[in-house]
């Protein structure tokens, strides 16, 4: 696996000073310390990208699309380019955030891979899926309205080959309020650890409250069954969040 870095890592201090109560959004302030925000914030996030690309490399099929649904700055979109084995796939990374994209395509033209790579800047519920060997929704579902996510992995299972998978990484709740509190408590030492303030958690987990809905890996794993995969596993998982391997029986 190749080392790649991001150039212009920022330092995550959003959520530093009191701010007044407001959602949180994908925009050019969330961009530029974006690598940063996600490093000390997802526990694993530095192993699921490099197996992201170990995962592609199994399962990406010849003359394929390959998907990244809400690609961000292309962290994954990367680890799919080196991990597909085929110089006739299609890769595409879909982001509804203009600043994403913007910065994303600056990181893509720095990465000395050739496959090429298709951004597109639009809301995953409107991308158009076709013959998929696999597709990425890497921290991505959790925030699409629970109402539209059934919608999304059905059209996901069906674009997706005999054999092909869906990597799905995501938040979680647990159903034990137990628990849910002894995981939630680890994930904010986590934070803590990682040098981010008390103040900085709290108002944080507050501009999210409302944008990131999480499940339960039951509610996951229905889910992908009755989209239309035919088997589903954990892959990986620290404290609240996990990562799964959703496959299309060949």
């Amino acid at each position: 696996m190749t080392d790649r870095k991001h150039p212009d890592q920022a330092t995550d201090r959003l959520f530093a000073e009191h701010l007044p109560r407001s959602d949180f959004r994908f925009d050019a302030s969330v961009a530029r310390v974006f690598p940063d925000m996600i490093r000390r914030s997802v526990p694993g996030y530095t192993t699921i990208i490099p197996m992201i690309e170990v995962i592609t490399e199994q399962y990406a099929q010849s003359g394929s699309h390959c998907y990244d649904l809400g690609c961000s700055l292309g962290a994954s979109t990367l680890a799919m380019r080196h991990g597909i084995p085929f110089d006739d796939c299609t890769l595409v990374g879909v982001d509804n955030s203009e600043a994403m994209i913007e910065r994303c395509q600056h990181y893509i033209a720095l990465d000395d891979h050739p496959l090429p790579v298709t951004l597109r800047c639009e809301d995953i519920l409107d991308t158009r899926l076709a013959d998929a060997s696999v597709t990425t929704l890497n921290f991505t579902l959790q925030f699409v309205a629970p109402e539209r996510r059934e919608e999304l992995l059905g059209r996901i299972a069906t674009a997706t080959r005999p054999g092909g998978v869906l990597i799905l990484s995501e938040k979680i709740r647990f159903e034990s309020p137990h628990e849910q509190d002894i995981q939630t408590r680890l994930h904010h030492d986590f934070k803590r650890a990682n040098g981010y303030s008390d103040l900085e958690i709290s108002q944080k987990r507050s501009a999210l409250e409302r944008v990131l809905i999480p499940e339960t890996l039951v509610e996951h794993r229905a889910r992908l069954v009755a989209a239309g995969f035919d088997q589903v596993l954990v892959w990986y998982q620290c404290f609240n969040f996990v990562s799964m391997l959703a496959i299309k029986s060949a």
